[in-house]
């Protein structure tokens, strides 16, 4: 199927590729259809959620072990029981207020999906965990990514 994108224009995607939220994403209640889309020049580690039910609505996602190795969350298990088992991948939502340098990464609300059930959530965890991590903090203290 051809759908609208925010960030690529039109992207022909299969049925499969879909991906229903059994709780949205926080802010966007009424959107529960998305699908990841990855762009070939940039680094797996990097995903756009793109909404199905609005093209305007596309959240960029990092993997988590990029911006913080030690980053390894348990899924609740109220939400683990809603995707339809543990196997879920889990993307946090990146928010860029200007330059690339500037952006945050939601450590406190991850996305979760289950890649094989095509359900996802996002969850808010218990704990100490930043709602606005420094993406490239690391690369300020270490050097590296």
């Amino acid at each position: 199927m051809l759908i609208e994108t925010r960030d690529f224009g039109q992207v022909e995607i299969g049925e499969q590729d879909a991906i229903h939220f059994c709780q949205p994403i926080f802010g966007f209640e009424n959107l529960r259809e998305y699908v990841v889309l990855f762009d070939d020049e940039i680094s797996e580690s990097f995903v756009w959620l793109q909404s199905l039910e609005d093209p305007n609505v596309c959240f960029m996602m990092v993997d988590p072990a990029v911006v913080d190795a030690d980053y390894h969350p348990a899924l609740p298990v109220g939400a683990a029981k809603e995707l339809g088992g543990e196997e879920a991948v889990c993307w946090c939502i990146l928010t860029v207020p200007g330059s690339f340098e500037q952006a945050t990464v939601n450590l406190k609300s991850p996305v979760m999906i289950h890649p094989q059930r095509r359900t996802g959530l996002q969850v808010i965890l218990d704990g100490d965990y930043p709602v606005r991590y420094p993406l490239m903090k690391n690369r300020e203290d270490t050097g590296s990514c």
